[in-house]
């Protein structure tokens, strides 16, 4: 049995609790958290099998205690460095929910806490897993497909939900609307196109959302609508339309891939592919149904790509394997968020090198 920690039980902890609940071979035996509401929502989450688990207010005092083989973290964005601080170097694997931290200088500081560590260190991309990307992801990646040229990424939905204490209404604890939520198109974006972003051009605002909300005199400062284009080092171009005032929208999220044969366009929320060749035009498009994953037993707020990671990673332990989401995957992602959240303030395009610094 994998002898599991949680850190931070709001609503994605719970997500991890209940896809763990559901797994074989493993067990939940430590949970820590500092807000009393959110330890008293685990121990709902977790029923009868509570009285075998030992909580915590401290992700250290959980490090410390030996009982956990996996710890997973999530714990607001701007926490991730000191918590990742309590746990790497431990002997214990570790996954990390996204984004892997706040700023590129914050994901640096974890890069180079991680060199001593011996275990797996996974980040929390979901997105990946989600039944319907992840049969798009394979049809692209068809030698028949084609090269990329272009990828789109459409997200139209609600606004963020309530958090303790609203933390994730400012940007200088999420890192920013396109850090925060958008760091998985990012990954998607990078995945898609299989190169380095060299170049973000966005344009955003807060023009609906949070404007009537006061947290100690102040409104909140975070985007609810833009726009960003990336350009990648092998001449891919990317381009993210997210909107959080769209609830009347059928397709949460929408990603379209256009290479020079093929074009794909994956409806994550209704589980739909529509796959056409230029030869055969529009009379020749193909939909697909995308069936649940049969493995999932548990599908929580995100299609069960939750339950999906946690079988990933369960099999990269057992057979001691590299993380599939590592932290490259985290720090780039991040890193074309930050890059596009500058180019929003300054209104100029944004260069990213190698090293995932920034230059006008």
């Amino acid at each position: 049995m994998l002898r599991y920690g949680i850190v931070g039980t709001g609503m994605m902890g719970s997500e991890h609790i209940m896809s763990l609940r559901n797994i074989d071979g493993v067990e939940i035996t430590a949970v820590a958290d500092p807000n009393e509401n959110s330890l008293n929502l685990a121990k709902a989450m977790l029923g009868n099998l509570k009285e075998n688990v030992k909580f915590f207010y401290s992700a250290k005092e959980l490090a410390d205690s030996g009982l956990c083989d996996v710890i997973i973290v999530v714990t607001p964005n701007m926490t991730h460095e000191t918590v990742l601080e309590d746990l790497l170097g431990k002997d214990v694997h570790v996954l990390v929910e996204k984004p892997l931290s706040i700023s590129v200088e914050s994901c640096k500081k974890i890069l180079d806490m991680a060199k001593e560590h011996k275990k797996i260190l996974w980040v929390g991309l979901e997105y990946r897993y989600m039944p319907a990307l992840t049969k798009g992801l394979e049809l692209i990646n068809d030698p028949d497909f084609g090269d990329v040229k272009m990828v789109s990424i459409v997200e139209h939905r609600y606004p963020f939900l309530p958090k303790v204490n609203d933390w994730n209404r400012f940007a200088e604890n999420t890192g920013g609307t396109l850090v925060e939520k958008c760091c998985h198109f990012f990954d998607l974006m990078s995945l898609i196109a299989k190169g380095e972003p060299v170049k973000v051009y966005a344009s955003g605002g807060q023009d609906v959302n949070h404007l009537d909300e006061l947290y100690d005199s102040r409104v909140p400062d975070i985007l609810d609508n833009a726009f960003v284009i990336v350009d990648f080092d092998n001449k891919v171009r990317a381009c993210l339309d997210i909107c959080m005032f769209a609830e009347g929208s059928k397709d949460e999220q929408i990603v379209s891939v256009v290479s020079d044969k093929t074009k794909v366009e994956v409806k994550v929320t209704s589980g739909q592919i529509y796959y056409g060749r230029r030869t055969s035009g529009s009379v020749g498009v193909k939909v697909i149904d995308v069936q649940k994953d049969e493995r999932v037993k548990y599908e929580g707020f995100h299609h069960g790509s939750t339950y999906l990671e946690h079988l990933d990673l369960i099999d990269a332990i057992n057979s001691h394997s590299l993380a599939k989401v590592d932290l490259l995957s985290g720090i780039r992602s991040v890193a074309i968020g930050a890059a596009a959240e500058l180019s929003v303030k300054t209104g100029k395009p944004v260069n990213i090198d190698s090293q995932y610094n920034f230059s006008f």
